[in-house]
């Protein structure tokens, strides 16, 4: 009879920082191995157990699940022992989760989630087999170090804490030196007569994935593959070995290999997946959850009524079309048992409304029930948007609801607590999210473990184009992008990067928090799933399962999302309360402000306007002319890939240019709000209950199955439609030509629902942008505060709106972007680089309770070393923060260490006083200096700040700029059609792949407060890459472009022809540099002008002009010609205007 075995120890790429395995894909190498079982245990987690149990039991493998924890070692914490710990069954699985829990929340040390053995009870231990760990245990250590007696003494101690479930554990994987642990495991077992059973630790599927794996935890620790200091931990032997290789590895100890089986055998955890479990909701006085939903929701609606209809007499005409619809959803939320779940989502959202926090008026397929509507989980009426209870719940294909809420950003945390207070912190977390290798990102981890440079690395990954929506892997880089298959098949170096990062890419690399979702268990969470914390924060607790996973154990998931345009919302109304006294209540406001739709959206003036601030959405708007909320709708749901082709149709039939075509006269009440077009998915839905014959239900099953694009499906779906319409009198044709129109905008159709909560969202910023423009786009800007792009583009619709900007000024900034009074914003300290909330906090203080600040010293010595650290003042200085005061900022810059010194002395001898019992009055004597030339003074204020915010460089440069082309950099791009040139801040190129895989080359221009992008010719582009390559940022470049306009898509278009940058010109026209020598300049002064001649001749030498110096004398001026040469770039002049003797540096012609 043939022997058998079963691995029992495997890390698979859940074990985040080592293993390669994927549980899906191991599964069938187990079965080609003839193997009926098999264990998962990661480093002291189960983020993958519930992948690999389905996987496993789906195969007909018995999955084994456990863990390789870390336990506590009480006499050295930094070198914790190991234990394998197997699930027998349930309780074994309870007593795992609970106890890596434990771990993660309550006995992290160095970023480990250490198990105290004290903890684990004798109900625990029952549920559970423990193997000892071989050299990682304190068995195998105390072997290792030669104390025998020591080891005996561990063995006994963890063999009476499990009886009859210890094994001792051994290991043969190449290593010589552990021969040792396994003879004197062996003799323990003997002596002991404890069982002996043989593990192989996995954590690579082939033998020739070893240095893959290396690879992959040297990128996890930090190392580089040739560091000599990197821990050797792992062996090329530990692929996963075949049972016959693992019975020959161990034919010395066959009893080694029958207890592996054994054990298997013991392993008999079967995991309850798939039924949903909800918390139990409490209801007063002993009602069901179906009597108190229903008497909720019908209060509820009385209430909505009241203001909806003020005037009685349409009340009650509204009532029963309302009472009618109320009552249907009751029936079916009552009849499907949803009832708890409706009453816990409205429970923490009316919280959270009475609480101050900001919610949504709803988003997803949720906005179509009246009960949601009357229960206050929505805000949107369904009945007048036409909104379907079927999309959001169907009677017909039962599924948990889910409603996805949107909460204020930074209220979120707030109603997290309040659910955490209600049914108890054990029983509420996030849920896990897991970060993988993509193919950039592969590419610059492993050049990095490689040893390569980030230059080498990051040319490699810029190849890969950037699509919205879509992940380029790196076989389709190979496949489809010629420049990149060179560059693999040219060089070795990169060859060998691609065959890793091929390997590694795909792997869990990272685990994070889900941006939205919310457990809330009944009893327990660890009862279900294991729990993890980061840094043992309770902010950060997490489920070690992902969504899908947490719902498969029976866990139902709440969706609390942060969105920040509800913070923006809120922060804007402050701002306006503050402003002028009163606060506009905005929730109950109608959509129909004739002004903001003419001033607003007619005019595409969305810059900020949720969902409509994309320049193609502005472009949209100004040719739709919206007038109404359903044409906001319905633009937000055309707006997408697919329906985008039926704009110029919906807009020329709904302004009579062309007539609307219905198949038959009853889908004109459907489709006419869209102009006769299928817009939203809900119309799908009432074409085929109208026409043919289905119940919403079934229409709602029947656009899934025509979104999935299941082929026997709508086959069978087509007959049961035509068939349901002959019924209606449609005639066959007529009916297969309206299932074919149905299941092309099936597949792109918009959930109405949702696009009718966020237009009715983005009405409300565009309502606050036309009566409040200061107050709302200072609160946008707080949002954006980290990109400068998009500050840019605010700050420059802020000034067309007549708003005064001010910069950041130490007496007048907090940390947001604030808006002192109306028309005016003045920026935050939070817009500068290294400045955190906490110095802005303390300032802004500090400056409340004592008054203003008089100058830097005082700055610092009143709020403190500790939070204006250099760095802070170094940034206030080059940002113009003490402008108001004095607006020399190099004279600042320069006097930061004498203030920090000054301050700090100030601060060890706060307690002292002079002899009149009071501290003495301390000043510090600034150092007086010449300040910075215009253009230094804007680079270093662009370094900090990520924008010019003072002035431009088009100052600077505005007449020779002339030359070029007849605009300032600043003015508005020429008008009309044609060809011409303009000119701005080189911010870089970028190739990139469009959505039918053509590729292209973007050209980002900044000009002013926001950055052009121009499309250049391809062709043109990989002439000159070289050439472009070499332009640094922060460059002038002249750009030849060419605008048009397209008969065929009824749009306008700009194309960027030829592009040089200015020193390139300067070249060509004969320009030099000049430079003037202050008479008083010392030999050591004018050696620096020497050194940044020498050290910059050498760059750019094709575009090195004459160099001409002057002297000034009494009575006479003096000038030279230099021998060498220089580029005449915007660094090297700046860098030469930064030099004490000179008197100034210009370029002439």
């Amino acid at each position: 009879m043939s022997q058998d075995f079963v691995h029992l120890r495997m890390h698979t790429e859940f074990s985040i920082k080592d293993g390669l395995i994927k549980p899906k894909k191991i599964v069938h190498k187990a079965i080609a191995s003839g193997m009926k079982a098999l264990a998962i245990t990661d480093l002291s987690a189960m983020f993958g157990d519930v992948i690999f149990y389905k996987a496993a039991s789906g195969a007909g493998i018995k999955p084994i699940l456990g863990a390789d924890c870390w336990i506590t070692n009480h006499y050295n914490r930094d070198d914790p022992h190991r234990l394998l710990f197997l699930c027998k069954n349930q309780d074994g699985y309870h007593a795992l989760c609970e106890l890596l829990s434990r771990a993660w929340l309550k006995n992290q040390h160095k970023d480990r989630g250490e198990i105290d053995l004290d903890w684990i009870t004798e109900d625990m231990a029952k549920g559970l087999i423990v193997l000892s760990g071989f050299n990682t245990g304190s068995v195998g250590k105390s072997i290792l170090n030669g104390s025998f007696e020591a080891a005996k003494e561990e063995c006994a101690q963890l063999a009476a804490r499990f009886p009859g479930q210890f094994y001792l554990e051994i290991q043969r994987i190449g290593r010589p030196e552990l021969e040792a642990v396994v003879d004197g495991t062996v003799r323990l077992a003997k002596e002991l007569n404890i069982p002996v059973v043989a593990a192989h630790p996995i954590q690579f599927e082939e033998k020739e994935d070893f240095e893959f794996h290396e690879a992959r935890s040297a990128i996890a620790e930090g190392y580089t593959l040739a560091n000599q200091a990197r821990p050797r931990i792992f062996t090329p032997e530990q692929y996963f070995k075949s049972k016959e290789e693992m019975i020959a590895l161990f034919s010395d100890i066959p009893s080694a290999i029958e207890n592996t089986v054994e054990i298997a055998k013991m392993c008999n955890l079967t995991l309850k997946l798939g039924k949903p479990q909800l918390p139990i909701f409490p209801t007063p006085e002993g009602k069901s959850l179906k009597e108190y939903m229903a008497e909720l929701a019908r209060r509820g609606l009385d209430r909505r009524l009241k203001v909806l209809y003020p005037d009685e007499k349409v009340r009650k005409e509204k009532f029963p079309t309302y009472s009618q619809r109320l009552e249907r959803e009751i029936g079916i939320i009552q009849e499907m048992d949803f009832p708890g779940y409706f009453l816990i989502v409205q429970d923490f959202i009316n919280w959270a409304k009475t609480h101050g926090c900001p919610v949504g008026p709803g988003r997803g397929s949720g906005a179509g029930s009246l009960v949601a509507y009357c229960l206050g989980i929505t805000d949107l009426d369904p009945l007048q948007f036409d909104l379907l209870f079927e999309r959001f719940l169907n009677p017909e294909r039962v599924s948990m609801p889910d409603f996805d809420v949107d909460f204020c950003q930074n209220n979120r945390g707030r109603v997290i607590e309040y659910v955490k207070s209600k049914y108890g912190d054990e029983s509420v977390s996030q849920i896990a999210t897991f970060g993988t290798m993509a193919a950039k990102g592969a590419i610059k981890d492993v050049g990095r473990t490689l040893d390569m440079s980030y230059m080498e690395t990051d040319r490699l990954a810029r190849m890969i184009p950037t699509i919205p929506g879509k992940n380029i892997t790196l076989a389709e880089a190979l496949s489809d992008i010629p420049e990149f298959r060179a560059a693999v098949r040219n060089d070795p170096q990169v060859r060998k990067l691609v065959t890793y990062a091929l390997k590694l890419e795909g792997t869990t690399k990272s685990l994070g928090i889900h941006a939205g979702g919310v457990l809330i268990a009944p009893g327990k969470l660890v009862d279900f799933c294991p729990l993890y914390a980061a840094g043992m924060l309770p902010e950060n607790v997490i489920s070690q399962y992902d969504k899908k996973d947490v719902e498969a154990v029976g866990l139902v998931k709440f969706d609390f999302l942060g969105l920040t345009t509800l913070t923006i919302i809120e922060r804007a109304l402050d701002y306006i309360e503050a402003n002028t006294g009163s606060r506009p209540d905005i929730e109950h406001m109608e959509c129909d402000d004739e002004a903001t739709y003419r001033n607003i959206f007619q005019k595409g003036d969305t810059v900020a306007v949720f969902q409509f601030e994309s320049t193609g959405m502005r472009q949209l708007l100004i040719r739709a002319v919206p007038t109404k909320i359903s044409d906001l709708i319905a633009l937000n749901a055309l707006y997408r890939p697919g329906p985008m082709d039926l704009i110029d149709d919906f807009i020329d039939i709904r302004d009579g240019k062309k007539k609307a075509e219905y198949a038959d006269d009853r889908l004109i009440p459907i489709l006419e709000e869209t102009s006769g077009i299928m817009v939203y998915q809900e119309q799908v839905m009432l074409v085929a209950q109208k026409i043919g014959g289905y119940s919403l239900g079934g229409a709602d099953i029947l656009r899934r199955a025509m979104g999935k694009k299941d082929v026997a499906e709508m086959e069978r779906q087509s007959k049961v439609f035509i068939e349901g319409a002959a019924k209606n009198g449609v005639t066959e044709e007529v009916a297969t030509h309206l299932f074919e129109l149905m299941r092309k905008f099936a597949g792109y159709g918009f959930n109405k629902s949702h696009a009718a909560a966020y237009s009715y969202v983005a009405y409300k910023t565009a309502w606050l942008k036309n009566y409040y423009p200061a107050e709302f786009l200072a609160s946008s800007l707080t949002e954006v505060m980290t990109d400068a792009t998009k500050m840019r583009t605010i700050l420059s619709d802020a000034a067309k709106h007549g708003v005064e900007i001010l910069g950041p000024d130490i007496n007048g900034s907090e940390f947001n972007f604030t808006s002192p009074k109306t028309k005016v914003i003045r920026l935050g300290f939070g817009a500068l680089k290294g400045i955190g909330q906490g110095p802005a906090d303390a300032i802004v203080k500090e400056r409340s309770e004592n008054g203003p600040f008089k100058d830097m010293y005082d700055l610092a010595k009143r709020v403190g070393t500790s939070a204006i650290t250099k760095k802070v003042l170094q940034a206030f200085s080059l940002a113009g923060v003490f402008d108001s005061i004095d607006p020399n900022r190099r004279k600042w810059f320069d006097n930061v260490d004498l203030v920090i010194q000054a301050a700090q002395q100030s601060e060890s001898s706060s307690n002292q006083f002079s002899l009149f019992g009071e501290e003495e009055e301390q000043c510090v004597e600034m150092i007086e200096v010449t300040p910075w030339s215009e253009r230094s003074t804007l680079e270093k204020e662009f370094s900090v700040m990520g924008m010019y915010f003072s002035s431009h460089p088009s100052h600077v440069y505005k007449k020779e700029l002339s030359r070029y082309y007849g605009a300032s950099l600043l003015d508005a791009a020429p008008e009309g059609f044609g060809d011409f040139r303009v000119a701005g801040i080189y911010a870089g190129c970028e190739k990139r792949q469009s959505k039918d895989g053509k590729y292209f080359v973007q050209l980002h221009l900044e000009a002013g407060e926001k950055v052009e992008d121009y499309r250049i010719n391809l062709e043109y582009y990989e002439r000159n890459l070289e050439k472009i390559k070499t332009i640094p940022k922060g460059e002038i470049v002249v750009v030849s472009i060419k605008r048009g306009h397209s008969k065929k898509t009824n749009k306008d278009w700009v194309s960027a022809g030829e592009f040089a940058p200015l020193y390139e010109l300067r070249k060509e026209n004969g320009a030099k540099v000049k430079m003037r020598i202050r008479p008083d300049a010392d030999p050591a002064e004018l050696e620096g002008i020497q050194q940044i001649i020498l050290n910059n001749s050498i760059k750019n030498q094709e575009f090195a002009v004459p160099i001409e110096m002057e002297f000034v004398f009494p009575g006479k001026l003096l000038c030279t010609k230099l021998p060498m040469k220089i580029s005449p770039s915007w660094d090297i002049i700046t860098k030469l205007e930064e030099c004490s003797a000179l008197e100034g540096v210009s370029v002439k012609y």
